[in-house]
């Protein structure tokens, strides 16, 4: 089987390439020469997944799948939460994103936060979503090298350590994207 993974962070390609079964084959989007920006308009963390798959069937013609992750702050309404990778503007830059987060609730008591992943799958003329949830809370400060995004800063329940201090195998299988992942690939398994 074949399917496109519609992402260009290789960091995503890298965490779900080690999730999925040797016989599904991925492709990124650069394997099918899709240079453009996606769009992600959707007001939802699941409607931009299913906008971003939407777009890959329709332009190229692939059965694909492709996620979106939000984290989203409790003492903050939710956010960044769709807005995530862009919070501190549309430059995308992880530093500038955990800044502005630490700096949003340093008069907050509150550090309860999740990360929420949904998967929308567009296979055989079907959509499917599939969703993973990783409870946890923000750290007054950066830890660990490893990871990316929000990792030095998440660190989820019954844990010492963020993600950027754990192993990937470990963030795999007690993340967000590793929960979802999972139920694409039972999906994917009973087909």
């Amino acid at each position: 089987m074949q399917l496109v993974f519609a992402t260009n962070n290789k960091n995503k390609l890298k965490e779900v390439q080690a999730l999925v079964p040797k016989h599904i084959k991925l492709l990124s989007l650069s394997d099918i020469l899709c240079i453009e920006d996606i769009p992600e308009t959707k007001p939802t963390i699941k409607g931009n997944a299913i906008q971003k798959a939407e777009y890959i069937k329709t332009n190229y013609g692939y059965d694909c799948f492709a996620d979106d992750t939000g984290l989203v702050v409790e003492a903050l309404n939710g956010e960044p939460g769709v807005y995530s990778a862009r919070y501190a503007g549309p430059q995308r830059n992880a530093e500038d994103n955990m800044n502005k987060l630490l700096t949003e609730l340093k008069n907050k008591d509150s550090r309860t936060a999740q990360f929420e992943t949904v998967i929308a799958l567009h296979l055989n003329g079907e959509l499917k979503t599939f969703t993973g949830i990783c409870k946890g809370e923000i750290t007054i400060e950066k830890h660990g090298e490893k990871g990316f995004g929000y990792d030095p800063i998440f660190k989820p329940d019954n844990f010492e350590n963020t993600f950027a201090e754990i192993d990937l195998d470990l963030k795999n299988k007690i993340g967000h994207r590793g929960k979802a992942v999972r139920q694409l690939i039972e999906f994917l398994n009973r087909q």
